[in-house]
């Protein structure tokens, strides 16, 4: 009796877990239709969600549009509704952040968001083994470099690495594998004159002479511990591939580090690929070593976006150009 108990237990489980999987196959995702995409505002997704085809759909079309998602995940959240609002207002829409008609409309084109990678023998290049948390052991390193090429790949392709993985289950990430990937388009350009940071809207808005909204990203600007700076500010000039300086006398104090230390470079550093630097003493607009974090965690005090919204925005500024906190 207890065999059969456990084995009908098993059963029903996977029959559980069959519901809830999703197909991602290419196919599914690239003919996923908009308008099953609530227009209500949905909770936060929970960590253990499983990726949604319609989702992740709509993450690239935003994403391509200039109305970055963050992180390509195929989770609905507040990321997803900031980058509908954030299309909204680059095509001179009302602004509710609600995927209407018209917004589907303005968004679809007749290319496919998932699409074939073969991985080059380049792309296993400058992999690390692991990142340790204590910045004393990151200071010893020579490059903080990604740790798999999933995880270079995924940021390559703006998504989250459990979504690489999830569109690719069966994969084992060497060179020459042909991998499903985001279909992201060219960056932005342009000129931007001037920066909004919205702290509680968790959002970055880059604006050109003309007033004109050239790019919008989410963000993490400080934390309730470590307040971003408030008014304006000039941006100083660009690093790019920056060391990051860990100094616990100005900044705060990480483990049991008490003393100054340089980290090296690299897509894992603390301040990601680019740090924006501002003329508010320590602070910045830099990328980050987790990305599926932006809006979800604190910083200290500065702007964090994804490595690829920074990368972005940096080709798009020079020195002068203003940026104001709105607390």
């Amino acid at each position: 009796m207890m065999k059969t108990f456990l084995l009908n237990s098993v059963i029903s489980l996977a029959s559980v877990g069959a519901v809830h999987a999703q197909d991602l196959s290419r196919e599914v995702i690239n003919n996923a239709d908009l308008s099953s995409f609530s227009s209500e505002i949905s909770k936060e997704s929970a960590p253990n969600d499983q990726p949604d085809p319609v989702t992740i759909y709509l993450q690239v079309l935003l994403d391509r549009a200039g109305a970055s998602p963050g992180v390509i995940d195929g989770l609905d959240g507040a990321n997803v509704r900031k980058a509908i609002s954030g299309f909204e207002m680059l095509q001179g829409l009302p602004v509710d952040g609600k995927l209407d008609a018209d917004v589907v409309a303005r968004l679809s084109d007749d290319k496919g968001v998932v699409g074939p990678y073969i991985i080059s023998p380049d792309d296993g290049d400058d992999i690390v083994a692991e990142i340790p948390k204590d910045y004393a052991e990151q200071a010893k390193m020579t490059h903080l470099g990604y740790t798999s090429i999933a995880e270079k790949l995924a940021e390559r392709f703006h998504m989250d690495v459990d979504l690489m993985y999830a569109l690719n289950p069966t994969a084992q990430f060497v060179p020459g594998e042909t991998l499903s990937v985001a279909v992201i388009g060219a960056p932005r350009t342009g000129n931007v004159k001037r920066i909004e940071a919205h702290r509680k809207a968790g959002e970055l808005v880059a604006y050109d002479a003309n007033d004109k909204v050239l790019a919008i990203y989410p963000a993490t600007i400080g934390s309730e511990d470590n307040p971003s700076p408030s008014g304006k500010h000039k941006v100083n000039g660009v690093a790019r591939n920056p060391p990051y300086v860990y100094n616990p006398k100005i900044n705060f104090q990480q483990g049991k580090n008490k003393t100054k230390l340089t980290l090296p470079s690299g897509p894992n550093n603390p301040v990601g690929t680019v740090w924006i630097d501002l003329s508010e003493p320590t602070y910045g607009i830099h990328g980050t070593p987790e990305p599926s974090l932006i809006d979800k965690a604190g910083s200290h005090g500065c702007v964090r976006l994804t490595n690829w919204d920074v990368e972005e925005l940096s080709s798009m500024v020079k020195p002068g150009v203003i940026v104001e906190f709105d607390q």
